[in-house]
């Protein structure tokens, strides 16, 4: 189970500003290539399931994961997460031809696909489209945020991330940096994948 603060910034301003808070305890920038897939049937989506492919800077590296059973509540994301790294090359294969995610023989994923959402090879995948997402990360006082800028055909969203053990304690340690820096922010209520399928920014 992945649990996560999820805080969102309303502009590019106070995302700018939080980057320049937090400058000093940078330790990379990540440029992120999201892309969706799913049965003919929708059956991954109608189950609250979503399987993604993740390229990293390019194509440095590819990461396939499965997520399901997502709750999002006063800004605290929870989301069954399973990930496998791939072959950026058979990566992209997969976007260009989707069916070939299902020859991926040992792939526990995929396996888990079939088994667990009934998806048979020969019903096939459909590629959804995604997003890109440039992502800054700090190590914050033990923590390691994740700040977001996110682009969607559109519009932009600015998010922060926190993977974490104890979220309502890190929460308001965020909050805290938030409010003492004059940085607004809400409690992030749904995730990206569903602002992606919502085809709208949140209010």
């Amino acid at each position: 189970m992945e649990v996560e603060v999820k805080l969102r910034l309303p502009d590019s301003n106070a995302h700018q500003k939080l980057s320049t808070v937090l400058s000093l305890f940078r330790v990379k920038t990540l440029a992120q290539e999201n892309i969706f897939f799913d049965s003919k049937n929708s059956q991954l989506t109608s189950n609250l399931a979503v399987l993604r492919l993740r390229f990293y800077n390019l194509d440095s590296h590819c990461v396939l994961s499965l997520k399901a059973k997502p709750t999002i509540s006063n800004g605290i994301s929870r989301v069954e997460e399973q990930e496998e790294p791939l072959d950026p090359q058979i990566g992209r294969m997969c976007v260009a031809e989707p069916w070939r995610l299902g020859s991926l023989e040992n792939s526990n994923i995929i396996g888990r696909v079939r088994d667990e959402f009934g998806v048979k090879e020969k019903e096939g995948f459909v590629c959804l489209g995604g997003f890109r997402n440039v992502r800054q990360v700090f190590d914050w006082k033990g923590l390691k945020l994740e700040l977001d800028e996110t682009i969607y055909d559109f519009g932009t969203s600015y998010e922060i991330e926190c993977e974490s053990k104890d979220p309502e304690k890190d929460k308001r340690l965020i909050e805290g940096m938030l409010k003492e820096n004059g940085i607004e922010f809400s409690y992030s209520e749904v995730n990206k994948f569903a602002v992606f399928r919502s085809g709208k920014l949140p209010k």
